[in-house]
């Protein structure tokens, strides 16, 4: 009897500790027509949170899983990790894959998907313009090279393939020739090109997760895809209409200027929000209120469009939370409920 029971204990103990270590596996994302679909062929939308970068957050000693308890909590369904060049210089490529693999790992534990996002702003093309060095970046923890980019995706693509928590590859954050920055001059079709060949590099390499690709005006402005896609398949478009950038009414507008990518290809606004008037860390183009929110999210729910919010740090505004206790700001109440009463 005594070696009976030992038998029961020792399966059930077994059983346990198994069940608590393991995780479901997500389904993997894949593209069908314009739409996001799961490997059953369903469609599936999104509603996330930008985090910030995983080293910012590790310093802050919030990059654990409770951050990413506290994400599903609000209604999230994927996560966006912001990957700084200043942070992976800094910290080096070793150590921020560490990083990225205890995200990737609490954010499957919550069901969670995942986009790691190349975190840079400027004009990545290196052309006959601008002879010598023409890849241009606002100052600091944005700069990068083409050599470097490539390298990035390339890791990223081996180290994470056939990982289905890993949805998406944000290509480039936002691009962009501002003139009043001298980020230097780049055409779509060169930004087109560079963009195919950046897909065929990753896929090369293994990579399983779906490109994003964002246009112009710090990741704007898709009207060159009208004439020009992405001669890619399988690869999804990114906007990031936060209020200012558009006169309102904002409908027609965000029509003509991204919306209408998704009659044929799927969107993700990888960052949306708004921080209402007068609020310190408040700037053109992120100031707004709810009537932001409620034309936005609407604008999703009828096209079809995904979207994650900026940003789940009390410090990188448009903030969602006020301090580390996740007390939401007033976007961020705004968002939260929208994604607990909306999701798709």
């Amino acid at each position: 009897m005594n070696n009976v029971m030992n038998k029961i204990i020792f399966c059930w103990l077994f059983f346990a500790l198994f069940s608590v270590g393991t995780a479901a596996e997500l389904s993997r994302v894949s593209v069908k027509d314009n739409h996001f679909v799961t490997a059953d062929g369903k469609t599936i939308v999104f509603r996330g949170l930008d985090t910030s970068d995983p080293d910012k957050l590790e310093r802050n000693g919030q990059w654990n899983k409770h951050y990413f308890e506290e994400a599903k909590s609000w209604g999230a369904n994927i996560v966006r990790f912001p990957v700084h060049p200043a942070a992976w210089h800094i910290r080096g490529k070793e150590n921020y894959l560490k990083l990225l693999d205890q995200g990737v790992a609490w954010a499957n534990a919550e069901g969670l998907y995942v986009i790691i996002d190349w975190h840079s702003i400027g004009n990545l093309y290196a052309g006959k313009f601008f002879p010598g060095s023409s890849e241009l970046y606002p100052p600091s923890v944005y700069n990068t090279t083409r050599d470097e980019t490539f390298d990035f995706w390339k890791t990223m693509a081996k180290h994470y393939h056939g990982n289905n928590t890993i949805a998406f590859f944000e290509l480039f954050n936002e691009p962009t020739v501002n003139p009043e920055l001298k980020l230097g001059d780049c055409t779509w079709p060169q930004w087109k090109g560079l963009m195919e060949e950046l897909i065929r590099t990753i896929r090369a390499s293994g990579g399983t997760a779906v490109p994003l690709v964002a246009g112009f005006n710090f990741g704007y402005d898709l009207t060159p895809v009208a004439a020009a896609p992405i001669n890619a398949e399988g690869i999804g478009y990114v906007a990031h209409p936060y209020p200012m950038k558009a006169k309102q009414p904002w409908e027609p507008h965000w029509t003509a200027d991204w919306g209408f990518v998704s009659d044929k290809y799927p969107v993700i606004l990888t960052e949306i929000g708004f921080l209402e008037p007068g609020v310190p860390g408040g700037y053109n183009p992120i100031t707004g209120d709810e009537s932001y929110g409620d034309a936005i999210t609407s604008y999703c729910a009828k096209h079809g469009i995904s979207y994650t919010v900026w940003c789940f740090d009390p410090h990188w505004g448009p903030t969602l939370i006020k301090n580390w206790d996740f007390t939401p700001t007033r976007a961020g109440a705004y968002f939260k409920k929208a994604m607990q009463t909306n999701q798709p």
